[in-house]
């Protein structure tokens, strides 16, 4: 057990410590005039002891275990994923949010999932023990692992994890060896796709505001529809995008100070603890801090890689870029949302947003991250 905690990545720990002072202080700062919110910043430093926690003991556990029971853990994710459509709680639209008896804890199978997908798709692609990709024996097996749990994440609807689960599957036949002209397929693919669903969109952009509207999910329209046609957005539309960076650009160098941001205090930006807690972090600490955030996230993406490429085990080379692409795009997509350059989604940013169920995931995933490193021995692993 000590040989095993020995080797432990004591630079992913101490920045993971930073990332932890960071957020409560945020937290505390973006629910001071909240009530319905308070006490958030001590729950949030309740969560991260319960992860560290959660990181150190996955250290001991052996991940080669857990590749062996990619299938079990895939049909817990997909009938946790079915269950939840039907006996979920609705929260901003999505229903995907279990509410444990009493109301005092809820968690998202959708956040599970993202590492189960990780972790089967490794196992997947392992088999062919670094050659390159095959569209029939790979491609295939992996779009179809990935299509179900996307589809019914995509009908809660969860635009922001589907999008994650994409990123995922893409990240990891990337660093699979996969072959050019695949790659070049699935561009063409991506881009004619984009093409297609931009034009109908505009085509029939008022049948599908009307028809979203009828269902109660009209905030899909707004979203799309401020990022695509941010000039014929109405302002109600656009508000959020718009007073983020008006907050964002406030902070200037060195921010407002803290406790001192004018638009959360005054509730023009929704969800300053949660989503759009950047925001936060851009208007008190101003460019300065925001460099700080960005740093540690580069080092913990740093330190990861390198353990990547220390890996015997493609397989757990794999697991780590597949987490790598989670945080990568998720940092990207959080704060890129709020400089108005990616659309608006319910993509909080890691390590950092209030909340258990994505907070808890990710220190999952830096535990398997810690027993892969503390298990690489030289060793066959059997099919």
């Amino acid at each position: 057990m000590l040989n095993k905690l020995k080797k432990l990545d004591w630079g992913i720990l101490i920045i993971l410590v930073f990332l932890m002072i960071i957020s409560t202080v945020v937290v505390h700062s973006a629910t001071a005039n909240n009530s319905g919110y308070a006490n958030s910043d001590v729950k949030q430093l309740l969560f991260y002891f319960i992860g560290f926690f959660i990181a150190i003991a996955a250290t001991l556990f052996d991940y080669r275990i857990v590749l062996k029971s990619w299938y079990v853990l895939y049909g817990i994710g997909v009938a946790l994923l079915i269950l939840v459509y039907f006996f979920g709680a609705e929260i901003n639209g999505a229903r995907g949010w279990f509410k444990l008896p009493g109301g005092y804890f809820s968690f998202q199978p959708a956040e599970i999932v993202k590492i189960v997908l990780i972790i089967g798709i490794a196992y997947i692609m392992g088999r062919r023990q670094g050659d390159r990709l095959t569209f029939s024996q790979d491609l295939l097996p992996v779009g179809a692992f990935a299509f179900l749990p996307f589809m019914l994440v995509m009908i809660q609807p969860d635009l922001g994890n589907a999008i994650i689960y994409l990123v995922i599957v893409l990240g990891m036949l990337w660093i699979g060896n996969v072959k050019y002209t695949h790659v070049l397929i699935g561009l063409a693919a991506v881009i004619a796709g984009m093409v297609i669903f931009v034009t109908l969109f505009n085509m029939f952009n008022q049948e599908i505001y009307d028809y979203l509207y009828k269902h109660e999910k009209k905030h899909w329209h707004q979203r799309i529809n401020t990022f695509i046609n941010p000039d014929e957005a109405s302002s109600d539309d656009r508000h959020q995008s718009e007073n983020a960076q008006i907050a964002i650009g406030s902070g200037g160098l060195n921010g407002d100070g803290y406790l001192k941001g004018d638009m959360k205090n005054g509730g023009f930006v929704p969800y300053p603890y949660s989503d759009s807690i950047f925001v936060v972090i851009g208007e008190e600490f101003g460019f300065q801090g925001s460099a700080i955030l960005l740093l540690l996230y580069f080092l913990l993406i740093y330190r990861m890689i390198i353990i990547a490429f220390k890996c015997y085990d493609l397989r757990a080379s794999y697991i780590v870029i597949g987490i790598v692409s989670m945080y990568v795009f998720q940092v990207f997509q959080n704060i890129g949302m709020m400089i108005g350059i990616m659309p608006i989604t319910g993509i909080t940013l890691p390590f950092i947003s209030y909340g258990g169920t994505s907070l808890l995931l990710n220190m999952l995933s830096i535990g398997l991250v810690f027993s892969i490193k503390a298990h690489q021995e030289k060793y066959e692993l059997a099919d």
